[in-house]
């Protein structure tokens, strides 16, 4: 298996600067750490060269075996050859690995020949001694990491961070094996590692440990190792039978998973986790129903969790109770969303970016921009799409916004929300005749769980005017009256707010849920001017002109809107003109949903060429689908018509070592 090409990051003037950086910024550390550092030190081949002329140069990596110094060694002596410079040689080289349980930078300074030497720097800056306990816990972060920092396929995450190898870390069985007995030991720890940010208080089962073990297991499908595993975890604590269900349904053990779920909650009968994983199942199964008194137990029973009242606005919108949806989604607790950890690094004096021969593809590189060239243009109108830019708990919430809009349309949906939200205008009429009656405040009756709205600022808000196009046809919504306003106390005069027989069910709106009506307004305001357009230029036989950027902005908005088709028609005008991974990955939903094997493996061997051209041989959402065409079609006639396909042999191999991959874990369709 050939390995990707390293990248190289060049620091002529001052060595070491990117590890001191590192150094200083580990207090600042709150999540999984940022990805490996790998730093090495290089000089001239010519004898007689002195110290002086010594270079640094780096890379970052993911998905090295990091359970001893030894191992992390064995990466560095890799790099000692360099196909690319020939005239110099590797001197010495550090590796740096962030343990998060013990918030320790592992480092293994390496001198080639010669010696090796390992230890830890916490976050003062101060050396402390590297244990075998230390380094078990490495390995786990290792591991999470290259999990967590992968990417989809879309590119993104790839684009995050420049010059980032990023390699599978479980390549078979017995590696397996040591992750989850890692896993198993350090289990109960799992909370110091902080979760999603979706979740506001990290516990026992929704962590950053519990995440990783279940993003792997879905991946590779090895069900059976983690029912086993959580099996003995769950006789020491038995809050893990929220966990061992969802991999019991993953692997459509439905029966099993249910009578687990029904003994669980006799003994922890308000655990939320199983109450979600009930209500989650019972939807599923079109029991909306039953779905409905899960949802409503578990936010009872977490009230300060987003997770619960999301599944209990999904559960209304499934029901098609558009209000109590509204309500509920306005009673959302949003958390600030906190990024991963990414590495600051001082200004590089130069970088190299090499491209391994077996992954050139000449339709990828075909049409893409070089170095000076002037950048696609984008009109201003699709820069300030602000939904585009939502993580975290604001994009879920997004997400649920947009599925009413696409079940009742923006006229039915600015309907129910002034039917249910005390709206701006009719508040301030109110007031007026209200002057001379006592002190209160606005009552709310509405909803059969009591709402309690804690949500946060939305960080974009999208209030501002924007001019209007002929084609669009979709109104500006009204403001609501903020909670915050009326709890001010800023008014001139305190009139009783419970007279007020206009709004006496209605609730107040919280100030972040009205901003995602604005952005969500121009999200539909851009697309009607789009598709107005097209059927203009179409009528009239011409060609609708866009750059690439702008059609994969395009397919982006029609993807958050829910118009798949025309998604997918963007995407494909952006393919036309030049390959884009996040179109690709789009134009394979299509393929998927349309149970197209051979499109969505096309799509499939450009993107992993295209991953492996930036120095990434492993994408868990690449592997999860290769996995899931082996199990659907057969791993024969998977690697026969990647075989079949009219492109050069080194790019169909890097296919081929999915599917490899596949048959080592034995996977449901692999010919073993």
């Amino acid at each position: 298996m050939v390995a990707p090409a390293v990248p190289e990051i060049y620091e002529e003037d001052d060595i070491y600067a990117a590890v001191d950086a590192r150094t200083e910024t580990l207090q600042n550390l709150r999540e999984l750490g940022p990805p490996d550092l790998v730093y090495l030190v290089k000089q001239p081949k010519a004898s007689g060269s002195r110290q002086t002329e010594q270079t640094g140069v780096y890379h970052h990596v993911t998905g090295i075996d990091a359970s001893s110094s030894a191992s992390l060694a064995a990466y560095v002596n890799t790099l000692t050859f360099s196909p690319l410079d020939k005239t110099h040689k590797v001197v010495s080289g550090i590796y740096c690995c962030y343990n998060a349980f013990s918030h320790l930078d592992m480092r293994v300074e390496v001198k080639i020949p010669g010696s090796l030497e390992s230890y830890c720097i916490d976050e003062r800056g101060d050396k402390r001694v590297a244990t075998d306990a230390l380094w078990l816990e490495t390995f786990l972060c290792g591991v999470l990491r290259a999990y967590a920092y992968a990417d989809d396929g879309g590119g993104d995450a790839i684009r995050r961070i420049v010059g980032v190898r990023r390699f599978n870390p479980v390549t078979n069985t017995e590696m397996e094996h040591k992750f989850l007995d890692a896993a198993e030991r350090l289990f109960f720890m799992g909370r110091q590692l902080s979760s999603d940010p979706e979740t506001q208080v990290p516990n026992t089962v929704s962590n950053h440990l519990t995440t990783g073990l279940l993003k792997y297991i879905q991946t590779t499908g090895r069900y059976t190792s983690g029912i086993n595993l959580f099996e003995k975890l769950r006789t020491r604590d038995v809050e893990v039978s929220s966990l061992l269900s969802r991999v019991l349904l993953m692997a459509d053990e439905e029966v099993r998973a249910v009578r687990l779920m029904y003994d669980a909650l006799q003994d922890v009968p308000m655990d939320y986790s199983l109450l979600d994983c009930q209500a989650s199942f019972c939807q599923k199964k079109g029991e909306g129903e039953m779905a409905l008194e899960c949802a409503k137990r578990a936010v009872t029973a977490a009230p300060s969790e987003f997770s619960t009242w999301a599944q209990l606005a999904e559960v209304y919108v499934n029901l098609e109770q558009w209000d109590l949806a509204l309500l509920t989604l306005n009673s959302c607790p949003m958390f600030t969303y906190q990024d991963r950890d990414t590495p600051r690094m001082p200004q590089p004096s130069r970088i190299m970016l090499p491209i391994l021969a077996e992954s050139i593809l000449d339709e990828i590189d075909e049409g893409q921009p070089r170095q000076g060239d002037p950048h696609d243009y984008v009109h201003p109108s699709l820069r300030k799409l602000h939904a585009a830019a939502y993580q975290g708990t604001f994009l879920k919430a997004y997400n649920l916004l947009t599925k009413i809009a696409a079940a009742i349309g923006w006229d039915q949906l600015l309907k129910t929300r002034s039917e249910v939200f005390v709206m701006e205008e009719e508040y301030r009429v109110e007031r007026q005749h209200s002057t001379s009656k006592p002190p209160g405040s606005v009552k709310s009756n509405s909803g059969d769980v009591e709402m309690n709205g804690n949500g946060g600022h939305a960080e974009n808000s999208a209030n501002e005017e924007n001019g209007e196009h002929e084609g669009n046809q979709i109104e500006r919504p009204e403001h609501t009256m903020a909670s915050e306003v009326v709890k001010s106390g800023n008014e001139d005069h305190d009139p009783s707010h419970s007279s007020y027989t206009q709004f006496k069910n209605k609730r107040l709106c919280e100030r972040w849920l009205d901003n995602l009506f604005m952005v969500l307004y121009e999200d539909l305001r851009i697309y009607t001017i789009w598709r107005t357009e097209m059927a203009q230029y179409r009528q009239q036989s011409m060609e609708y002109k866009k750059s690439a950027t702008e059609w994969e902005i395009l397919g982006e908005l029609a993807e958050r809107l829910h118009h798949f088709e025309e998604g997918i028609e963007a995407y494909q005008h952006c393919l036309a003109i030049r390959f884009s991974p996040k179109a690709m990955r789009g134009a394979l939903k299509l393929h998927e949903a349309k149970n197209n094997t051979r499109g969505m493996l096309n799509s499939l061997i450009r993107l992993i060429a295209w991953q492996y051209r930036w120095y990434s041989e492993f994408s868990p959402e690449l592997l999860y689908l290769i996995r899931k065409l082996i199990e659907d079609e057969g791993a024969v006639k998977v690697r026969s018509i990647v075989q079949a396909t009219n492109l050069p042999q080194p790019v169909l191999d890097l296919t081929h070592q999915y599917c490899q991959l596949c048959a080592t874990f034995r996977s449901s369709g692999s010919d073993f």
